[in-house]
């Protein structure tokens, strides 16, 4: 591997982790497993802290293919709680109010899903990264300010129900750059005359990029401690030749 040059990676985000989190934890293994002093890294699509699966890590001189990745179609399954909201869309903040449920059957599911694929507006959730006069919406919405957000057009090429049981509904979605996977639950859930909140996430494929692809962080360090010990064995090799 040369990760000055460029090296593109797959990993299977772990939970709880920030993105950030992840490719800072990439720079640090490869900075000093290999005594590499710089080195560009940058990732292709966002993952929210509570969500796992797919994401792109390109070093080097690849980090220039992360906008054509940030474009490409995404996969996610994703678990909704109907009959529940959150401030924030999912499990991030405490349940601010509760919906009947009684009347959602799976076939008035399965029929509200359809309504959803094509181009759509959807405005992003307050607890999120979209930038308002110059801060992050979370930023607001943390201190308990309101802001206006813009609606923003994608599309959502699939969406289809997994399971349904218990009030929790588990679906398969692929879509464009920019959907936010937990406002998608929100108007799943006003759709459905009741209210709904995202309670788990992964993301399955971006463009052709699948979770069979990707490495955990234990593997990539596990490769990285391989290539590091082969380049001390070479070098030992070289000395005693000369």
């Amino acid at each position: 591997m040369n990760f000055t040059e460029g090296e593109i990676l797959y990993f299977d985000k772990p939970l709880r982790w920030t993105s950030f989190d992840l490719v800072n934890k990439v720079r640090n293994i490869v900075r000093y497993k290999l005594g590499l002093k710089k080195m560009k890294i940058g990732h292709a699509g966002t993952l929210d802290p509570l969500a796992t699966g797919v994401m792109i890590v390109c070093t080097g001189r690849a980090t220039k293919k992360i906008e054509s990745f940030q474009y490409q179609t995404k996969e996610y399954v994703a678990t909704l709680k109907l009959g529940a909201t959150t401030p924030s869309f999912d499990l991030e903040t405490e349940i601010d109010a509760e919906y009947p449920t009684e009347h959602i059957t799976e076939d008035l599911l399965r029929s509200t899903l359809k309504n959803f694929i094509g181009s759509i507006q959807q405005i992003p959730p307050t607890y999120s990264a979209v930038k308002i006069n110059g801060k992050r919406a979370y930023e607001y919405a943390r201190k308990g300010q309101d802001v206006e957000i813009k609606p923003k057009t994608l599309v959502i090429d699939e969406i289809e129900l997994v399971s349904f049981s218990d009030n929790e509904a588990k679906i398969r979605v692929v879509c464009s750059k920019g959907t936010y996977i937990r406002a998608l639950a929100r108007d799943i859930g006003q759709a459905l005359n009741s209210g709904a909140h995202l309670i788990g996430l992964q993301r399955t494929r971006i463009g052709e990029v699948t979770l069979s692809d990707c490495r955990t962080l234990e593997q990539f360090e596990n490769e990285i401690n391989e290539i590091s010990e082969a380049y001390k064995i070479s070098n030992d090799n070289n000395n005693k030749e000369l």
